[in-house]
């Protein structure tokens, strides 16, 4: 099945760059021993997050890419994005409600193999909600409070959206050379970029809205190391999320999130799996409904699992495939 001939011709996209990969994809060794089939820099993948509403002046619908030819855990996604928005590095964290995907990495095990035997389990160091909310700040343990340290990334890029949306250096950036050697792992999906678009005008002959059209918030994602079987549906579905609760508090209209891969590659061990989802037919991406407004949220740091409804997610069944750690 082609894109043009699709139900979801953007979960084509990723299909046919996992065909790509296995079929042509260079054989390479990676830090896991596992082994891995890589292409470096495809084509980007781009996911609109709204569709126009089917009455003039109402809300757009707004849209999750999240992929139907597998069943995707949704709110390990959610949860694992709050966590980001906090700030939060403690693995135990995300543990203690049911989304072990840090568990390896915070592992007493994993900890010790990588120099950072001085950490207690769980403790991943600097990692990515870290250099959103405080980059720059010096990294302790996982419970210093660091409230005022380093830049609040997040909240710049939120201001900038509000105040000077025209802005080329809306920058979110999770990649700090010199706290690499202090993380558990360096950060994968490493900076991502938005942009603010004016809205369209108004169809000739028609009559000027009741209230002033809202501005487009897209981004852009740089990941540097691309993991197609588990990590990327989990990452498209993530900062398609996070462009959801940016434009919540910027009042704008959540546009469009393009992905853009490095080294985009596949498990060795995750072949076979991949072509048995390979021969799916996708499902149009479900809907998304935001269950409080800007006001009841008050600020990025209010969101709740709660508040985010999945609404007509139709898909396939999981496809199981063991994580390199």
């Amino acid at each position: 099945m082609t894109a043009a001939t699709s139900p979801n011709p953007e979960e084509e996209q990723y299909l046919s760059l996992v065909r790509q990969i296995i079929a042509t994809g260079q054989p390479r060794p990676d830090r896991t021993g596992t082994g891995t089939l890589s292409l470096f820099a495809p084509p980007q993948l781009r996911f609109k997050l709204s569709k126009p509403a089917a009455v003039p002046g109402q809300d757009p619908t707004l849209v999750l890419p999240l992929l139907t030819t597998k069943r995707v855990f949704t709110r390990g996604i959610i949860q694992e994005l709050l966590w980001f928005v906090k700030g939060s590095t403690n693995s135990k964290e995300l543990s203690d409600v049911g989304v072990k995907i840090w568990d390896g990495n915070g592992s007493r095990e994993f900890l010790d193999k990588v120099g950072l035997s001085h950490r207690e389990e769980g403790d991943l160091g600097p990692v990515y909600g870290f250099q959103w909310r405080h980059f720059g700040a010096e990294y302790g343990t996982c419970h210093d409070d660091y409230t005022g340290k380093g830049v609040d990334q997040l909240a710049e890029v939120i201001d900038k959206i509000k105040n000077n949306p025209m802005d080329r250096r809306i920058i979110l950036s999770a990649w700090n050379p010199a706290d690499l050697t202090k993380m558990a792992l360096p950060p994968c999906h490493m900076f991502c970029q938005f942009y603010v678009t004016l809205p369209p005008p108004p169809p000739a002959g028609t009559p000027p809205p009741s209230s002033p059209p809202k501005n487009l918030l897209s981004c852009l994602m740089y990941q540097r190391s691309a993991d197609l079987g588990l990590g990327v549906p989990f990452n498209i579905a993530s900062y398609a999320l996070l462009v959801h609760m940016v434009a919540v508090i910027t009042d704008t209209i959540p546009h469009e999130f393009i992905h853009q891969l490095g080294d985009a590659h596949v498990y060795r061990d995750h072949v076979e799996p991949l072509e048995g989802q390979l021969e799916r037919i996708p499902y149009e991406f479900p809907e998304l409904k935001l269950r409080r407004n800007k006001e009841e949220v008050g600020g990025i740091d209010g969101f709740v699992l709660e508040d985010f409804e999945v609404v007509g997610y139709k898909c396939h069944g999981k496809v199981d495939m063991k994580m390199s750690v």
